[in-house]
């Protein structure tokens, strides 16, 4: 059975920094909108950065892409459908880390610890996060930006909106290549993890500013070279959130235990 946001233990350890009361918005309300003034601001930004940090991870990109393509059969670029700002959908670019037409038999699943699908050089790809170095051309087409929620397959979201209350409240902002939760939270693996990041996504639209997105850029650096999520909170690089109002009752009818496969 689905565990309702209230009860979930969101606080870091006992030797992490205290955690942020953050009062979640009603059901029927919307997190409030960052000014447009800062949203255009933020736009350049991402621009700018996007496009330099393009002209330094194209070699890295491309002997990423070589490395894939001889060790495994199949393309070494895919696309795949996301769903981005106000729920329109869009096509994410990535370095391929799985077995060609892994979904084939299985259909749309998420990745689980230790998956067989992945390959060996896709199992290092992802461990250094060069795989996600393509979505830079998101940002670039303005359908992305360098830190917010996590788009997700739309094949997910229709079972997750209908299991979290609030998680179309995540699809106000741009969609990132890293964000709040992506730098203190493990990737999801299930509808339980999806709950805890919406926290961090919700909090992050509510107090989205230069200096948490500064943060943010921040801890993923660090994390990327190795400083674990743990660390991370002791050295309070970004606030750690903890959910206060808690979330509608569901039916228990109402309630998929997983997404379907």
């Amino acid at each position: 059975m689905l565990t309702n946001l209230d009860e979930l233990d969101i606080a870091a350890e006992e030797s992490a920094p205290p955690v942020l009361k953050f009062r979640r918005p009603t059901q029927d309300a919307a997190p409030p909108s960052p000014s447009r003034a800062y949203l255009k601001v933020r736009r350049l930004v991402d621009f700018t950065l996007a496009l330099g940090l393009t002209l330094i991870a194209l070699p890295i990109v491309m002997l990423a892409a070589l490395a894939v393509k001889l060790t495994s059969r199949g393309r070494a670029f895919y696309k795949q459908t996301r769903v981005g700002r106000g729920g329109e959908p869009f096509t994410i670019y990535k370095i391929r880390t799985m077995v060609h037409k892994c979904e084939s038999l299985t259909g749309p699943r998420w990745t689980i610890p230790d998956d067989p699908r992945i390959t060996p050089i896709g199992w290092l790809l992802r461990r250094t996060h060069i795989d996600e170095l393509p979505q830079l051309l998101n940002v670039l087409k303005g359908q992305m930006s360098l830190i917010g929620p996590r788009p997700e397959r739309p094949e997910f979201v229709r079972e997750l909106a209908q299991a979290i209350p609030d998680y179309q409240k995540r699809h106000a902002v741009l969609p990132g290549i890293t964000g709040l939760a992506q730098v203190q939270l493990a990737p999801d693996t299930d509808i339980e993890s999806v709950r805890r990041k919406l926290v961090f996504d919700l909090y992050h639209i509510e107090h989205m500013s230069f200096w948490l997105d500064a943060r943010i850029m921040v801890a993923t650096a660090l994390h990327m070279v190795g400083v674990s999520f743990r660390r991370l909170r002791r050295l309070r690089v970004v606030p750690t959130v903890e959910i206060l109002a808690p979330a509608p009752a569901m039916a228990p009818e109402s309630r998929p235990q997983q997404l379907a496969a």
